[in-house]
């Protein structure tokens, strides 16, 4: 082991805190790790020449036998410490040190262990597609559904345990739920193969969920939808999706909406469109006539003398409402005039009466448009 000065090698002056010696580890350890410098036997050495500087430094202890004896107070007969070689405690310290340092990024640590343990066993999430009418969608509705999901077992109550039988320390981890093993210097903690990380195993598992702790079972649950809501939303029940293993928190039910296609709406946003086919001749002559509403009611519209196709009738208010406002959208009443079909001879013989004495005036557009056609023929032809 070299002797260089620990503090030199760290970077860090005789007087640095804590802190400061945490960070001036972390960026040297970083620079000098073996997974970066694959093959470079001097970069090995570095790193482990600053972690054994950390390492007496990092303990007050340690440290002031350091400040006061230098490399000399861990020599034989010395105080214990990383400067008399790699002894076989080094391996702990330095994965101590890495869950001290990294965990954040490692799930290291006591704190992201039991982090880890508890995710391990938390329930699935689950997805439930639900297609509702524009109707309910309008008036906002409460709907049941069952979903099909993996439920609390009621005999052993969620601990996959079989009654009157208890629980006991797993004798593979002794009760810590993990594993470590040693990889040269490094020291690696896995989950528990025996127990998956619990710390105990069962005396017998329940009968009926095979120490599951929950079981398959459909659920039936009240969906309440509001009014206004529009599709491809997102409805999230907590707690409503599959039960934890062996009582492990329950995992989120999502509710997808989809709104069913509508016999005479369409919708955008909150606004509505009606297509409405007319006779020529009321779209001639003016009329007016009916359509539903969502609200159950019926709404008057009129049609004004020369209305062209695809002429719109707004009808204020007679929207969809706003998700989680006071506000409502318009519907919007598209009439598309109807040519006459099926003619009988009377007919005919009335239509070709009208079109002897129909003029420019009656057909603005259609005349106009000819004419500029009969422009442009001239212009090719000369």
């Amino acid at each position: 082991m070299s002797k260089v000065d620990f503090y030199e090698l760290l970077g860090v002056s005789r007087d640095a805190d804590s802190a400061t010696l945490k960070v001036a580890y972390r960026k040297m350890a970083m620079k000098y790790h073996p997974d970066r410098n694959q093959g470079d036997e001097t970069a090995e050495q570095k790193f482990k020449e600053v972690g054994a500087a950390y390492e007496a430094l990092k303990d007050p202890q340690k440290r002031a036998a350091y400040d006061q004896f230098g490399h000399a107070a861990f020599q034989q007969g010395g105080a214990r410490g990383p400067g008399g070689g790699f002894g076989p405690d080094f391996s702990s310290s330095m994965s101590d040190m890495f869950e001290d340092l990294f965990g954040d990024f490692m799930g290291g640590g006591a704190t992201g262990a039991r982090r880890g343990r508890a995710a391990n066993f938390r329930g699935a999430d689950l997805r439930y597609n639900l297609e509702v009418s524009l109707e309910d969608a309008f008036a906002g509705q409460t709907v049941e559904v069952d979903v099909p999901t993996m439920a609390q077992c009621d005999t052993c109550e969620g601990d996959g345990a079989k009654p009157g039988t208890g629980m006991s320390t797993c004798s593979t981890c002794h009760g810590h739920g993990k594993v470590r093993t040693s990889q040269g210097f490094f020291s690696i903690e896995r989950t528990c193969p025996t127990c998956q990380g619990r710390g105990e195993t069962m005396d017998q598992p329940c009968t009926d969920c095979s120490g599951q702790g929950r079981k398959q079972e459909n659920r039936n649950l009240s969906v309440d939808i509001p009014e206004g809501i529009e599709d491809g939303t997102r409805i999230r029940l907590s707690g409503e999706g599959e039960a934890g293993l062996r009582s492990g928190p329950p995992g989120d039910l999502y509710i997808f909406i989809s709104i069913a296609p509508h016999d005479l709406f369409q919708r955008d946003g909150a606004d509505l469109y009606a297509r409405v086919p007319i006779a020529m001749t009321t779209a001639a002559l003016g009329g007016d006539f009916e359509v539903p509403t969502l609200d159950g009611a019926r709404a008057r519209v009129k049609v004004p003398a020369g209305t062209q196709p695809g002429q719109r009738v707004r009808l204020k208010g007679k929207g969809m409402p706003v998700l989680r406002s006071s506000q409502v959208g318009d519907l919007y009443v598209q009439m598309d005039v109807e040519t006459p079909q099926n003619l009988t001879k009377k007919q005919r013989e009335l239509l070709e009466q009208l079109d002897e004495i129909t003029t420019h005036d009656n057909s603005p557009s259609s005349a106009g448009f000819f004419a500029k056609l009969k422009g442009l023929f001239e212009r090719m032809g000369q």
